[in-house]
């Protein structure tokens, strides 16, 4: 079988929140949610929610733990915090939060970003998983880093017209239609 969109299948869009962790930005100046919500928005997927916090790891679980809980949430994007600085905690806030990782998201993440920016992709501790039945899927701050995200990544695996499979199969609503 040939991997790739299928255009005669229909499109199931998500719904999809994003949240940017950072102690400095405002919407205005978020160009890394910027450009998320332009490219879930551009693809047919519903905005489910935006949100700035700082780097803070009860700050950042209260409102993944919030979109988690919400029904109308299929996937949590966060930009930000996933670096080594003792600022960012990203990870520390995601992960306990986890029922279960997608491992495979990071590798396939620094394979794509490592086109693009090098060895430097070894400075994100990027990460997806599962809490409960939504997905979270954690991605460094640059606009560039959610570029390669989005463009080599996620675009893909949120397309329920990919095959041979996309994640759009394990959302409960659309359990059975993207087999």
């Amino acid at each position: 079988m040939k991997t790739g969109i299928d255009e005669r299948l229909p499109f199931h869009p998500l719904n999809i929140a994003v949240l940017t962790i950072s102690d400095t930005r405002t919407e205005v100046t978020d160009t890394s949610g910027g450009l998320l919500v332009d490219r879930l928005t551009s693809a047919g997927h519903v905005l489910a929610g935006r949100a700035i916090v700082t780097d803070e790891v009860e700050a950042i679980a209260a409102q993944v733990r919030a979109w988690a809980a919400a029904a109308e949430v299929d996937v949590i994007l966060t930009t930000g915090g996933t670096g080594f600085s003792p600022r960012d905690v990203t990870p520390e806030a995601v992960q306990p939060l986890l029922d279960r990782t997608m491992d495979g998201f990071s590798v396939v993440f620094h394979q794509a970003s490592r086109g693009t920016v090098g060895v430097s992709t070894l400075q994100s501790r990027a990460l997806a998983g599962q809490i409960g039945e939504t997905f979270i899927f954690c991605v460094p701050g640059s606009t560039g880093a959610c570029k390669d995200a989005w463009d080599l990544v996620l675009a893909e695996e949120f397309d329920s017209r990919f095959r041979p499979c996309s994640l759009v199969g394990q959302i409960p609503r659309y359990r059975g239609v993207c087999n």
